[in-house]
C-alpha cells in the first residue's frame, strides 16, 4: 500500500500562485509515476501533470501547460501553479501508479486517471476573481 497526503491548498485571488505538496509513504517502490489531478464540481476528474522521476520526464494536460510545474524531491511531489484562474478552482489530488517503460517514455495513457492505483484525500484550491 502507498499512502499519499496532500497539502498546500488555499483560497487565493486570481493571478496568485500556489505550491501543492504530496508526501508519499509505504510501498512506494511499487509505483513509478506520480500525478496531480483535479476535480471540480460538475466536472470529471482530470490529470493535469505527471512525472516519471527516474528519468525526470514530465507530461502536462493542455489545461496545465505553461502554468503548472510538477517536480519531486525525495518522497514529496510538488505542483507549482502560477497565474491562478477561477477555473482552476477544484479539489487537487495526488496519485501514484505503475506504468510500462514505453508509456513513461511516450506519455501515452498517463493523462488518464485510470492509470493510477493510489490516491490521496485531496487539498482544496479556490480562486476568486
Amino acid at each position: 500500500q502507498v499512502q499519499l497526503v496532500e497539502s498546500g491548498g488555499d483560497s487565493v485571488q486570481a493571478g496568485g500562485s500556489l505550491r501543492l505538496s504530496c508526501a508519499a509513504s509505504g510501498s512506494t517502490f511499487s509505483t513509478n509515476v506520480m500525478a496531480w489531478c483535479r476535480h471540480a464540481p460538475g466536472k470529471e476528474r482530470d490529470v493535469v501533470a505527471v512525472i516519471y522521476p527516474a528519468e525526470a520526464r514530465t507530461y502536462y494536460a493542455d489545461s496545465g501547460q505553461g502554468r503548472f510545474t510538477i517536480s519531486q524531491f525525495v518522497a514529496t511531489t510538488y505542483l507549482q501553479i502560477e497565474n491562478l484562474k477561477p477555473e482552476d478552482t477544484a479539489m487537487y489530488y495526488c496519485a501514484a501508479g505503475a506504468a510500462s517503460l514505453s508509456a513513461v517514455r511516450s506519455g501515452r495513457g498517463l493523462l488518464f486517471p485510470q492509470q493510477y492505483r493510489y490516491w490521496g484525500q485531496g487539498t482544496q484550491v479556490t480562486v476568486s476573481p
